[in-house]
């Protein structure tokens, strides 16, 4: 069962303007990473469910979070359907992120009051998803759109709350352009958890980056 509400959860995202996304089937280097980026001051993370077993891990991570990271809130993305929605969130998933659009998983969601973030590319995919109840739409992929499509869709909808996600990266001109066209937050990949910093495990160096790029966040919407 989800700890904190959808409310609280979509809360966290506009304050932090950040979620970092991370997958990796090693839950030791995986509980490291978290704890690297709950030092450095990310509230939220999404774990991207894409390898054999994912759950398994997933569950660990988050176990563990609540038990040793107060106030971390963990979720899951790359959900397809929603059986694998509903499996998570037995598993203690806070928020639900898809690639697409589906009906099953919003309802599967809204069952339980759980927030959900699908992937939208239209006006129209945006509209329904508002009427499912969705709070924060996820733009992806991002680099397909960029921020000039934000800024189109805020216009004429200044309700609708946007988190892009790929097409993201730490420089600050990048984040100006999202934040200055009105994204709610961004979702953040291998641009702030990279492949090097697994490799090297460099823990310091990304709590150090996190921590930056939130920073960097906080300046650029004023």
């Amino acid at each position: 069962m989800a700890q904190y509400s959808r409310i609280e959860v979509m809360r966290v995202m506009k304050e932090t303007g950040m979620v970092p996304l991370f997958y990796h089937p090693d839950i030791e280097l995986g509980k490291k990473v978290l704890k690297a980026c709950y030092d450095g001051g990310a509230r939220l993370m999404e774990f991207t469910a894409r390898g054999d077993f994912a759950y398994e891990v997933f569950l660990a991570l988050n176990k563990f979070a609540i038990k040793e990271l107060p106030g971390m809130i963990m979720g899951v993305g790359s959900i397809t359907d929603g059986g694998a929605a509903s499996l998570f969130m037995q598993m203690g998933a806070n928020f639900i992120v898809t690639p697409s659009l589906r009906e099953d998983i919003a309802k599967a969601c809204n069952r339980r009051k759980v927030l959900w973030s699908p992937g939208c590319g239209s006006l129209t995919e945006i509209n329904k998803a508002e009427e499912l109840g969705c709070e924060i739409v996820k733009l992806f992929p991002g680099s397909t759109y960029g921020p000039g499509f934000v800024k189109a869709i805020k216009g004429p909808q200044p309700w609708t709350s946007i988190m892009p996600t790929g097409g993201v990266s730490t420089e600050p001109e990048n984040l100006k352009g999202w934040f200055d066209a009105g994204v709610t937050c961004v979702g953040m990949g291998s641009k702030l958890i990279s492949k090097e910093v697994l490799v090297n495990e460099d823990f310091q160096g990304l709590e150090n980056k996190v921590r930056e790029t939130l920073s960097t966040i906080n300046k650029v919407r004023g």
